[in-house]
């Protein structure tokens, strides 16, 4: 099988090509939209975790702190708002719908701690094993969470600069005119306020 002069210039040129679109930055956009998108599914892993403890936590302090129907209803009913609002992958350039999913898990976030601060009134929940492994439990997914949040944040900042950019601002005016900047994460107001929880 012999090949021509043709052929091989054809050959070099396809890779020719192949090398300059790859490190042309063509790729890097929808890249950076995966990535931030990996980000966002491990976000809403972490606060589905955080929901899956919540019926455990309840259930242990019900048993020990029975006139405290008001916080424990509070807490059950704000995670079921916060498990009714759901942001997938291709609402995330909805500043609107992202914040109503803060606000429904900032919610439960509050709810939650005045749970936790219900405690001090019960000694023996206090000293209670599963309601510490519990607490300990929800302590490391809110630090999760924090994790998750900051680097879709990080992932999101990438994408958003990736479509503002030279090179990606050439791509994105032309074969990706229909991406748009993802929402990022903003504080609530009382987020400069650290919360009044006493152990």
């Amino acid at each position: 099988m012999t090949v021509s002069i043709a052929q091989v210039r054809a050959m070099m040129a396809a890779i020719i090509v192949g090398l300059m679109v790859s490190s042309c930055g063509y790729n890097n956009i929808p890249t950076a939209e995966e990535a931030a998108k990996a980000k966002w599914a491990d976000v809403q892993n972490n606060y589905q975790r955080r929901a899956d403890l919540i019926p455990n936590l309840v259930a242990t302090v019900q048993g020990y702190a029975k006139q405290e129907r008001e916080v424990l209803t509070a807490v059950v009913e704000a995670r079921a708002k916060a498990t009714q609002v759901k942001v997938d992958a291709s609402q995330l350039t909805d500043p609107e719908k992202l914040k109503q999913f803060q606000d429904a898990q900032n919610q439960l976030t509050g709810a939650l701690g005045r749970l936790i601060a219900i405690s001090e009134n019960y000694p023996d929940l206090k000293s209670n094993q599963n309601f510490l492994a519990l607490q300990s439990q929800l302590e490391g997914t809110e630090n999760r969470i924090a994790v998750a949040r900051r680097d879709y944040i990080e992932a999101v900042r990438v994408y958003n600069t990736q479509l503002r950019t030279f090179p990606g601002i050439l791509w994105a005016s032309t074969f990706f005119r229909g991406n748009k900047p993802m929402a990022e994460f903003t504080a609530n107001d009382g987020a400069q306020t650290p919360p009044q929880v006493k152990f």
